[in-house]
């Protein structure tokens, strides 16, 4: 049986690298789960069930209209985000499950190949149902057609290491770096070399095997002197092998190199507080290279 705490930190030391490449894997549940926080001034209770009853009736009343335009056309794009949307919207209400975006999202992905979000999600809610296997064929099909994509290889590794198979995360990460050469030859910048080695780093960091990491670390830090990744990743390295002097000069380094909307987490990083999301590291607003430290611009984007 997994061992859920372990994963949760491996989850979370991971968000706290990968984060900062441009694509934060934020689970789809955090946000559609996430309960309604607008609340009227001063509604009374019957006026408050019966707009929310109306509202309600209103959803259901537009997922079965999608549903009815799909029975006649199956690829209608505009009828499958549209249900989409709304089964997000009615599993926010406890009145779908997640298993009920699956669907649209699976056609969504399968009609849209290029759209790096639709396969994202899939695996996400995938994985949230219990299906690992479609969440890893999920990243798999999306690392096939697009071999860089960072929101993708953080999730399989993500999946490998719930499964304690971390060589077999290490194994895809090595393999993915060797590709790298000639797939950046053919289409330029297609996989980040950096990003996927501070993943690998991380996995290493995991497994207690923390000179190898560091030597990654290390050789990022090398190849791009301005690149407050590896000088962070480093840090949080010291601070698992337990040396506190050496760790805080490295998080003082990487405060002092990274951008504004980054130090915030990096203090909450350097304190070991939980971290919180960076309003900036979502999907539609991933900063550019030479502003942050994103250099995959795989946005699930």
């Amino acid at each position: 049986m997994v061992d859920k705490r372990r994963v949760l930190v491996t989850v979370v030391m991971l968000l706290s690298l990968v984060a900062f490449v441009g694509f934060s894997v934020i689970p789809l549940v955090s946000g559609i789960l996430k309960e309604n926080q607008v609340v009227s001034r001063s509604p009374s209770p019957s006026q408050t069930a019966t707009a929310t009853a109306a509202a309600q009736s209103d959803l259901q009343a537009q997922a079965r209209g999608y549903e009815l335009v799909l029975q006649r056309e199956p690829d209608n794009q505009t009828a499958l985000k549209g249900l989409l949307q709304v089964r997000l919207e009615l599993v926010r209400q406890k009145l779908a499950q997640i298993k009920d975006v699956i669907a649209p999202l699976e056609k969504l992905a399968k009609l849209n190949p290029d759209n790096v979000e639709y396969s994202v999600l899939l695996a996400q809610a995938n994985e949230y149902t219990g299906n690992l296997e479609g969440a890893a064929l999920a990243y798999r099909n999306l690392l096939t057609a697009k071999p860089g994509t960072i929101a993708a290889l953080q999730g399989l590794v993500n999946l490998l290491l719930q499964q304690q198979r971390p060589e077999a995360a290490i194994g895809l990460l090595q393999d993915t770096l060797k590709a790298a050469p000639a797939a950046n030859q053919a289409q330029p910048n297609s996989i980040d070399i950096a990003s996927v080695q501070l993943i690998l780093g991380q996995v290493y960091s995991e497994q207690k095997r923390y000179d190898e990491a560091i030597a990654i670390y290390d050789e990022i830090a090398k190849l791009d002197g301005k690149d407050f990744r590896p000088v962070l990743a480093k840090a949080i390295v010291f601070k698992l092998q337990g040396k506190p002097s050496e760790s805080q000069q490295l998080f003082t380094k990487a405060l002092s190199m990274a951008p504004s909307e980054y130090k915030d987490q990096i203090k909450q990083l350097a304190k070991g507080e939980t971290l919180k999301p960076s309003p900036s590291s979502s999907p539609s607003s991933s900063p550019s290279p030479k502003s942050s430290p994103d250099a995959s611009k795989s946005p699930g984007q």
